[in-house]
């Protein structure tokens, strides 16, 4: 199990948002590129999650400066937010990224999906957030019918090779991660996952081992680590035992 540090964009700033609220925004670092390089030469390795806030209004990517500037730093990342289209995929790994993030759009355009599974297998993850088990999209302002177990199934079948399941009630409230909802969705499927949101202690870390029989291989950190709850390398010792 690998901890991943997230870095959320927005205006050029590295921030943080409550439960994906713009108006709920709090500003970390003025320079993303720093603050990513911070939390790789904290982990040694691994990925670094990058969120492109401004992109998830936008539809386009609106950080490939940055993402050129980490591939240049050689900090392996991976990237999310309002990626609708192939040539956005295209332009994302081009500027370096291990992995791109879909998530709307997955869920909205099925044929998307599979054709950029096709075209980059084993690159293509999908994020799915829910709440009290159902998908929500659009920066999680739309709720859906979908049952997220089901929709995890549907993204493995498309080819995706990764889901990121955050539990939307639990993101950047510090009160720790919904463990039950991200084993289910992680026993649901063959590919492994990623558990965000809720992080808060060096506890739920421990806690969040106990999902690796299932699959989930990943947590992602983001607010609990810019508050200084504790530091990476406490986190990466809570996974060690």
């Amino acid at each position: 199990m690998r901890i991943v540090p997230a870095v959320d964009i927005r205006g050029g700033r590295c921030v943080r948002l409550v439960q994906g609220d713009y108006g709920q925004e709090t500003v970390f670092s003025e320079d993303p590129v720093a603050q990513a390089r911070q939390w790789h030469e904290a982990l040694g390795e691994g990925l670094i999650h990058i969120v492109d806030l401004d992109g998830a209004k936008a539809g386009y990517c609106c950080i490939e400066p940055q993402l050129h500037a980490l591939a240049a730093a050689r900090i392996p990342f991976e990237v999310g937010g309002g990626i609708r289209t192939l040539d956005s995929v295209r332009t994302i790994l081009r500027a370096g990224a291990a992995r791109v993030i879909l998530g709307t759009a997955a869920h909205r355009d099925p044929d998307f999906l599979q054709a950029a599974c096709r075209e980059w297998p084993g690159q293509i993850a999908v994020g799915i957030d829910a709440r009290d088990g159902k998908v929500s999209l659009s920066g999680w302002l739309e709720s859906t019918a979908t049952d997220a177990e089901e929709f995890a199934q549907s993204v493995e079948a498309a080819g995706a090779a990764r889901i990121i399941y955050t539990d939307i009630a639990r993101d950047g409230m510090m009160r720790g991660p919904n463990l039950e909802a991200t084993r289910g969705v992680a026993r649901a499927v063959g590919i492994p996952v990623t558990l965000s949101g809720g992080i808060s202690a060096l506890e739920d870390i421990r806690a969040a081992r106990t999902l690796e029989p299932d699959g989930v291989d990943e947590i992602i950190i983001g607010r609990a680590l810019y508050e200084r709850a504790f530091s990476v390398q406490e986190a990466q010792a809570a996974l060690r035992g």
